[in-house]
């Protein structure tokens, strides 16, 4: 592969692993604010401070607040996964490329 075609397959992948991080650092705010809501809303629910709410409960909620707080991201979420799709097709299409012009210089 010419030097220039390795540099250019670089700098696409490097900026894909960038969409990618994105992709997950939304995924851990999302996590982390979910779990620092569950025992606020707790609280505002007006339940008692020794009271037990089971796992269960904890589970569904911290599981609504979840995906509460994915939807308001959503948008952000699907420009990031479109934008990642096409930079998948991008270096496929450039690894193609790289593999018909190396054919037809053998």
């Amino acid at each position: 592969m010419a030097p220039d075609a390795l540099a250019q397959l670089s700098r696409m992948e490097e900026a894909r692993r960038q969409v990618q991080r994105q992709l997950e650092l939304i995924d851990r705010q999302i996590t982390r604010r979910a779990a620092a809501l569950v025992p606020q809303q707790r609280r505002r629910h007006g339940d008692r401070r020794g009271k037990s709410s089971g796992a269960c409960t904890v589970l569904e909620r911290y599981r609504s607040t979840h995906a509460a707080l994915t939807v308001e991201r959503q948008p952000e979420i699907d420009a990031l996964s479109r934008k990642l799709s096409r930079q998948d097709q991008a270096i496929a299409a450039h690894y193609e490329r790289q593999q018909i012009a190396l054919s037809r210089a053998a």
